[in-house]
């Protein structure tokens, strides 16, 4: 392996990795650039490293970045309640490790092609799982009232409403409206503000609604938060 070949590899690893981690990165999932990137870098390293030893195949040490990545990928799918997350992340990236071999493996055109293919899988399908989803008597089209309410002090009303909207605001769900009232004293303590916010989600999936209720339950001046489903009008 001279040094032009292994440049070679490693640049197309490296390219074909941030390819899918720029798209990844802009819409904010766990697995971004930096670590499509360093995925796909990082099968190309092993599979040129392979390729400098008499008595090792490629094809072997491809094949354990496929399972040494398994155990990256399990890392990022978890659990909330019934609804699993993270799916499409570990997908992506066991794709970034075989573009990466394919680097590795002095084919950075095919890298190249493979990179692009999941960029446009990612990109391009999205929509289209999202019309399947909501096909006619899938329950996925119609729209379901929400209610969410914290108990916030006086003081950080503000920076508390605002973390609620934008964590209420997505392509899934409609904010109608967000109202503050004076709330009673919890345990003695005064000067609260009642914050309720009513949305509207498409489908029974309360994943973003439990989601903004978790973020802003985090903030100290929050002395509690829930949520509701509630009757249409």
């Amino acid at each position: 392996m001279n040094a032009m070949h292994f440049t070679l590899g490693l640049g197309a690893g490296m390219v074909s990795g941030a390819l899918i981690g720029i798209e990844r990165q802009w819409r904010q999932r766990m697995a971004g650039l930096r670590t499509n990137t360093l995925v796909a870098t990082g099968a190309a390293l092993f599979v040129l490293l392979s390729g400098s030893f008499d008595d090792s195949s490629p094809s072997r040490v491809a094949a354990q970045v496929v399972s040494g990545i398994g155990f990256l990928g399990a890392g990022v799918i978890m659990r909330d309640g019934l609804n699993v997350t993270g799916i499409n992340t570990a997908a992506t990236l066991w794709c970034s490790a075989a573009v990466g071999c394919l680097a590795g493996a002095g084919k950075p055109w095919e890298a190249l092609a493979g990179a692009v293919a999941i960029v446009a899988v990612n990109t391009a399908l999205r929509s289209a799982t999202r019309t399947i989803d909501r096909r006619p008597g899938s329950g996925d089209e119609v729209p379901v009232p929400y209610c969410v309410e914290a108990v916030v002090s006086a003081e950080h009303e503000a920076h508390v409403r605002t973390l609620l909207v934008q964590s209420l605001t997505g392509p899934e769900s409609r904010l109608h409206a967000v109202q503050s009232a004076e709330a009673d004293a919890v345990e003695g303590e005064a000067g609260l503000v009642r914050i309720r916010a009513e949305i509207t989600a498409e489908g029974t999936d309360s994943t973003a609604v439990e989601s903004a209720v978790a973020r802003i339950s985090m903030e100290p001046s929050v002395a509690s938060a829930a949520w509701r489903r509630t009757t249409p009008a």
